[in-house]
């Protein structure tokens, strides 16, 4: 599998599911709560698929290297919010609105890697590389996937 279609195939997975837990309400609990475990899972693997083996065979060069270290950062962020949310309690007012945060977050950055890392990364790679990666991206996906839900 092509890496970056990997890496797209999430992203719209994380996206359905942010369309599904944003209009829950205080009074949808279970469903909010079940809704936000599934994202943080998704976000969580993503997350470190793509630290532990995309960006590490991105960013030396020169047309990547800057996208590269912002992703590491925004991810950053994206975790300290995954973080306070699954602390939180999932029926206030609070929780929704760091919600929309962490939705405004992951946005811009699938915005960022789809515009313009994932270009910048297909010049810097060579097709091979990418069906390579995309080999190493989906096992250690499946690996994490298991892990987290045995």
């Amino acid at each position: 599998m092509n890496a970056i279609e990997l890496l797209k195939q999430d992203h719209e997975k994380v996206s359905g599911i942010f369309e599904k837990l944003e209009p829950t309400t205080e009074r949808g609990l279970k469903t909010r709560e079940e809704l936000f475990t599934q994202l943080k899972q998704e976000l969580d693997v993503h997350a470190a698929i793509e630290e532990e083996i995309f960006y590490p065979a991105i960013k030396d060069a020169d047309e990547t290297h800057e996208i590269t270290l912002e992703a590491y950062e925004e991810h950053a962020v994206v975790k300290r919010l995954l973080k306070e949310l699954a602390a939180e309690p999932k029926d206030t007012e609070e929780w929704k609105a760091k919600l929309t945060v962490l939705k405004e977050n992951v946005e811009h950055h699938v915005e960022e890697e789809e515009g313009e890392m994932f270009p910048k990364a297909r010049k810097v790679l060579g097709e091979d590389q990418i069906e390579q990666l995309g080999e190493r991206l989906e096992a250690a996906k499946q690996q994490k996937t298991s892990a987290a839900a045995g």
